[in-house]
This record gives structure tokens, sequence and C-alpha cells, in this order.
């Protein structure tokens, strides 16, 4: 089977607008203000690890208090009543408070994230998250957050990140929002996290072992060998096939795919 034909046909069955319903990119649809769909974004992508029933459960509970626009909720400083409550596994509201008090400084300096990011050479993840911790930290008197942002851009792999960019930057109008206008979507990297990382290995496209930055490079290099204008439209492919492989596994889906 040719891989290539295979995740084209995995990418256009999974990326359709039933996938919206049980996946996190729901919340930031729901917003019309720029701002508010950047925050949301990057706000529900820090909670995207473990099981999605749970994630979306979570980031529900988390946005329900922040009202009709999370932009107005940071500016006005509401989150400094939050306490100290869990809000999705490691994740708690004092983190969560941490994120939003260093968005309200963020957006005191520029218009939006998007904004920035035209003004950036080069436009990759590192740049923006670079930015993001800076301003995190001097809002939040000079105080680190190791659960929000990573210390070491060099070697991570800022899964999270490269997820809330996906959904700002790739504009098919399907699922993704395609609000931005910095960064076209043959600047995104793809988000590795440990289905599409397992998922390129089985298939030949990552021989890198750790899910690091230059697995991120290596994979996405792959990807755009295949779509250079989307790389990242593979996501999908590799998500899914990920997950029905793991399904199949446990003797719940399909049997497993096979590559000559």
């Amino acid at each position: 089977m040719d891989i290539k034909n295979y995740l084209d046909e995995q990418a256009k069955r999974i990326n359709h607008p039933s996938f919206i319903i049980n996946d996190p990119v729901q919340f930031p649809r729901r917003y019309k203000r720029l701002q508010d769909i950047e925050i949301v974004s990057f706000l529900v992508a820090a909670i995207t690890w473990g099981r999605r029933p749970m994630i979306l459960r979570n980031a529900e509970r988390m946005l329900s208090g922040m009202g009709n626009s999370p932009y107005d909720y940071v500016m006005n400083g509401d989150y400094e009543n939050l306490g100290t409550a869990n809000v999705h596994r490691t994740f708690f509201e004092q983190n969560m408070a941490y994120l939003l008090r260093g968005f309200g400084h963020f957006y005191n300096l520029y218009n939006s994230m998007d904004e920035y990011m035209s003004s950036c050479t080069p436009k990759n993840p590192q740049k923006l998250v670079e930015i993001l911790r800076e301003t995190a930290w001097i809002a939040n008197r000079k105080r680190e957050d190791g659960k929000c942002y990573p210390s070491n851009l060099k070697n991570t792999a800022l899964k999270r990140v490269n997820l809330a960019l996906r959904w700002l930057v790739r504009n098919d109008g399907i699922v993704d929002l395609g609000v931005w206008k910095s960064i076209t979507p043959d600047q995104l990297y793809i988000p590795l996290d440990v289905h599409v990382g397992n998922t390129a290995r089985k298939i030949g496209l990552l021989t890198r072992k750790s899910n690091d930055w230059k697995a991120v490079e290596e994979l996405t290099g792959r990807l755009r060998e295949y779509n250079p204008e989307d790389p990242v439209l593979y996501d999908f492919a590799l998500f899914g096939i990920g997950i029905e492989q793991s399904s199949a596994a446990n003797g719940r889906g399909s049997k497993p795919i096979t590559f000559n």
C-alpha cells in the first residue's frame, strides 16, 4: 500500500465537520473575536493530554467561568478570583491564572498574537513561546511555571503550541479556523503526541525514537514532501490511524494496517 495515498485518504476521511464535536477544536470555534479565539486556543491546548472525553469535560468547565468573552475576562483581571482547584490532571487553577495573567500583559503590548507573529523572523513556534513565556514571567513577578511553558525550547516538541497553531492557521474551512494571516499552513509543524509519533514510526515516516523537536522537524519534513503547501493536514490521518491501531491492539477495532 502506498503511504502517501493512504494518508491522503485518511486525512480526507477524518478532516470532516463530524470530527469537531468530539475534539477540543470545538471550543475556539465558538468565538468570533480574534483575541477570544487566540486565548481559548492556547488555554484549551494547554490541557490536551490524556483521554479526550476528560479533556472536553474539563475544557468546558474551565471556559464556563470566563463568560462570553475570555478576552474581557483576561483584561478585567477576573482570573485573580481563581483559587487552587484542579482543572485537568496536574493542571490547577493557579496554573490557569498564571497563563491568563501573562496573556493580559501580552495584550497590553500587542493587539493580537497574530500581529506579533507578523513581525517575527523566523515565524516558528519557538518565537511565539518566547514572548508568551517572557510576558507571563513579567506579569507573574518574575516567577516561572513549568506546567505552562517549557524551559528548554531547543528540545521540547511543543505539541500543544503546534496544535493551537494548527487550529489558528490551517484555512481549508473544514475543521480548523484559519483566522491568522501572519503564518501560512506550509510553515506549520506537526503536533507530535504519542499516537502521531507511534504511527509515524510504524509506517516508516519517523526514525527518531524520542518525541522531541528533532523528531518534529524530521516528521514535518517528510510530510512536506507529500504536501508542501499543507503538511500538517496529515495530523488528522496520523492521529486517527494511531487511535484506531490502539483500539485494534485491544481487540476493539480493525486489524492493524501494514505497508509494503
